[in-house]
């Protein structure tokens, strides 16, 4: 737990002193029906009509993932579609939301890739 909020990329880079591309982004979408996780980093973006993809609601979010947006951890999702930003890679250690706006943890890349072995990892943008 940090005493900061962690709740957005930006809060999180500056609470822990680090990059904002360290900072993991577990964010919600919908592809027709079906929900996908994307693991972007912090300093980067979702291009959503690439990827066929649109933002989950709130509400969707908390009702796919059992958290709200802000402290939605990157793994226990059971076998939701994941997509790792491939440009995480870049980095020796990231960040990563730990189910709460105040709770991060640190994982290398092919730590959280080993973790989501059905996981894809691909350009975002």
């Amino acid at each position: 737990m940090v005493p900061e909020s962690t709740r957005t990329a930006q809060e999180a880079a500056a609470a822990l002193r680090v990059e904002l591309g360290q900072i993991v982004k577990s964010l919600v979408f919908l592809r027709a029906d079906s929900p996908v996780i994307v693991l972007c980093a912090g300093d980067r973006s979702v291009n959503t009509a690439k990827l066929h993809l649109t933002r989950a609601s709130a509400d969707q979010v908390r009702s796919l993932t059992g958290y709200a947006i802000g402290g939605i951890p990157p793994i226990g999702h059971g076998n939701l579609e994941t997509i790792i930003d491939a440009s995480l890679q870049r980095f020796d250690l990231i960040w990563a939301a730990a189910g709460h706006p105040h709770a991060v943890f640190p994982i290398t890349p092919q730590q959280l890739r080993a973790a989501l072995p059905h996981a894809t990892v691909q350009d975002l943008d």
